[in-house]
């Protein structure tokens, strides 16, 4: 191509309170129609808003993390619009004072550090929720207000992405960061996260910025990546022409997978922001701002460092460990009970996640717990059982929750090491295999595997694997 792609994200992520921004209903997603709601959160004449403390905090932690310059002095703004789901006729918002202005992330794609700056992040409700029946004729729609107040985080990067592989790890990076540190649950298929991207083109070495087109309507992270690749070909395809790119907003189609035409930029509404006179400007203090900061945990890239560096794992299974901040902290106190690290990687990454995903488990709730697969790990490793039998353990204590060692006892599953034992068990499967013994000493060495498999076989997986096989190759090479 001959143009530069130049591509910015907003990001509304649903904060984790209990009650919603301006009053005390609660944030419960799921529940019945219009059951959470009050005179506040419904825009009632005479009611006034009493701001949520712990909403605060969490978007004021969120600038923090995202390394935001922080102002002394922010408040709230209202921003005048009319929309079926929002009851008051406007949105109580930040314009004037962002709660963090100018901060950055920084991301990795294919092992190269790139940094995405932060225009502002800001604090704002959400509005209620249009429901289009779906029937054939229906020429109505209704309105869910249980959403309407709900804490919603903004966060507004400049257009420093220039691909799709940088804007899949900017949205990555930032999920990890607001579920590391416990701001917002994240569920995209709740409405809890959500992003809308803006992209424009420009002839590359030009650093003038091309017409913006602001894509909505994007359900998830994959549909973000469509709708960046499809409106980059669209415009491109207009400045071949030699036509110029409409500034404008365009709505993602799922379905049909393509953009259409919203609204101009010209014929976006004056929001008439003007400071919100209901609610007291916050003042944050040098005091207040630390014992925000004290409750930052380690984020998931320099995690993911120390691991490679304490733990000696690799950059695909260190990215794989703190994906998730449970299976971070999972794999830590497994190795804070017997020090395994590379054991306990395999048994999380690989049997774990299995299991967790075939059984449909929850992932925050799992019955086996860190000390249980550390004591697993010590058994295998004492040679008590093998790794065949461990796996069928394993597979019972995340069903069960039970101790490994009750499990291998209730079972009788502990390893056949007696050579006396094993011995008779691969005599008679040398006597039985006369064909795979030639093969062995004809060179085919994948004809042991085949005789240790077969003992493992007539052993229910019992033997020991590594006296089997030196067992085998002293009888066959004699």
């Amino acid at each position: 191509m001959e143009y530069e792609v130049v591509i910015g994200l907003e990001t509304h992520a649903e904060l984790a309170t209990i009650t919603k921004l301006f009053c005390g209903c609660s944030t419960k997603f799921g529940v019945e129609p219009n059951t959470q709601v009050c005179p506040v959160c419904l825009g009632m004449p005479g009611v006034l808003p009493v701001m949520n403390k712990k909403a605060f905090e969490y978007a004021l932690k969120a600038a923090i993390t995202l390394n935001c310059k922080i102002d002394e002095f922010t408040n709230f703004d209202r921003k005048s619009y009319y929309y079926p789901d929002l009851p008051k006729n406007y949105q109580i918002s930040q314009n004037y004072y962002n709660l963090g202005v100018n901060g950055y992330m920084d991301i990795s794609v294919n092992g190269t550090a790139n940094r995405v700056r932060i225009h502002n992040v800001h604090l704002e409700e959400e509005a209620g929720k249009l429901i289009h029946p779906e029937e054939i004729g229906a020429d109505y729609s209704l309105v869910d207000f249980n959403r309407a107040g709900v804490p919603l985080l903004e966060i507004v990067s400049y257009p420093d992405m220039r691909n799709v592989n940088e804007v899949e790890s900017y949205m990555q990076t930032l999920r990890k960061i607001l579920l590391y540190t416990e701001i917002s649950d994240c569920k995209m298929q709740e409405g809890s996260l959500r992003f809308e991207a803006s992209i424009s083109l420009r002839k590359k070495g030009s650093d003038k910025l091309g017409n913006r087109v602001e894509i909505k309507n994007l359900n998830s992270m994959k549909s973000v990546l469509k709708a960046i690749e499809y409106e980059a070909k669209r415009q491109s395809e207009v400045l071949d022409r030699g036509e110029t790119v409409d500034r404008e907003t365009r709505l993602w189609d799922e379905v049909n997978e393509k953009s259409a035409r919203m609204r101009s930029k010209e014929e976006a509404q004056d929001y008439r922001y003007f400071p919100e006179p209901d609610l007291l400007p916050v003042l944050i203090n040098e005091k207040w701002l630390n014992e925000i900061k004290n409750t930052i945990p380690e984020l998931p890239l320099a995690r993911k460092q120390r691991f490679m560096e304490t733990f000696k794992l690799s950059d695909y299974d260190s990215s794989l460990l703190t994906e998730e901040k449970i299976l971070a902290d999972y794999f830590e106190d497994c190795v804070k009970t017997f020090n395994r690290p590379k054991a306990f990687c395999n048994w999380i990454t690989n049997d774990l996640l299995r299991e967790v995903k075939e059984k449909k488990l929850d992932i925050y709730n799992l019955e086996i717990k860190p000390n249980q697969l550390a004591a697993l790990v010590e058994i295998i490793e004492k040679g008590t059982i093998s790794s065949t039998i461990a796996k069928e353990v394993f597979s019972e204590m995340i069903q069960t929750g039970n101790d490994p060692q009750k499990i291998i006892e209730g079972k009788g599953l502990v390893q056949i090491s007696d050579e006396g034992l094993i011995e008779a068990v691969i005599d008679k499967v040398i006597a039985g295999n006369p064909n795979v013994i030639d093969d062995y000493k004809k060179g085919k060495k994948n004809a042991l595997a085949f005789l240790v498999g077969q003992v493992m076989k007539e052993t229910k997986g019992k033997a020991n694997p590594k006296i089997v096989n030196e067992m085998l190759v002293k009888k066959i090479d004699v």
